[in-house]
């Protein structure tokens, strides 16, 4: 079995290949481009280095969020175009619990973190023991401040990984950094996340993001729907005039 997964949820961008749940290859980037101009030229290098195409694929997996909007949409759309051409099934993933996989070589409390702007992280936790991964929390987007909260009910370290990690960790006692060349999104992580989860694959049409919360697009909008809503209309300034 051979499956392709895609990591573009954050600033780096990459792509690896299990077959038959053993690493065959990985790139990685942390260029500073736009994911739109690396990722299909690292999916296409990936399968040519290992003599594959598309279709001698079984699953294709993505980091379908929490992260960067635009990371996210374009790592969705690219795993369901391929898959969709392909003719198989696709498969989302979370972007944290996949760190928590990329992480999984070493047991503990695991706690992925994402800078989600506005004072706020995305993040979750994860206990690691022999290789395997178990979920303590759902993905949130919270404060520091309350991420340091949960942490500090828990007696061992925990160990941060993630392009927040270092933010997290400057203002959180008792947590530990991952190394930095492990520390940031990995697509190997994803592409363990998705082996456990191999079940839970979709049709290429039914691939979606997860964004957790509202862009800064809907929000704005939303501000000012609200913002006229509170704002009396002309037919009921026109009556308080005569009353």
């Amino acid at each position: 079995m051979n499956l392709l997964a895609i990591e573009s949820s954050a600033v780096t961008s990459g792509v690896a290949l299990l077959q038959d749940g053993r690493l065959l290859a990985q790139s990685m980037s942390d260029c500073g481009l736009t994911h739109s101009k690396t990722l299909m030229p690292q999916v296409e290098q990936l399968l040519a280095t290992c003599a594959l195409t598309p279709s001698d694929l079984s699953l294709i997996a993505v980091a379908h969020g929490p992260g960067s909007f635009t990371g996210v949409r374009i790592g969705v759309s690219c795993a369901a175009g391929l898959a969709f051409a392909a003719g198989i099934p696709a498969l989302g993933v979370s972007t944290l619990e996949a760190m928590a996989y990329g992480a999984s070589y070493r047991d503990g409390l695991v706690c992925p973190v994402m800078d989600a702007r506005r004072n706020e992280v995305y993040t979750a936790l994860f206990r690691i023991e022999n290789g395997a991964v178990t979920r303590l929390t759902d993905d949130c987007a919270i404060p520091i401040t309350l991420l340091a909260k949960q942490l500090a009910a828990y007696d061992a370290p925990a160990y941060l990984v993630g392009d927040g990690a270092h933010l997290a960790h400057e203002q959180i006692p008792n947590t530990r950094l991952a190394p930095v060349h492990v520390r940031k999104q990995r697509a190997d992580g994803v592409a363990l996340c998705a082996l456990a989860r191999f079940g839970e694959a979709v049709n290429a049409k039914d691939l979606s993001p997860v964004y957790l919360r509202l862009s800064q697009a809907e929000r704005e909008k939303l501000a000012r729907e609200a913002a006229q809503a509170d704002e009396p209309s002309e037919n009921s300034c026109k009556k308080e005039l005569f009353i």
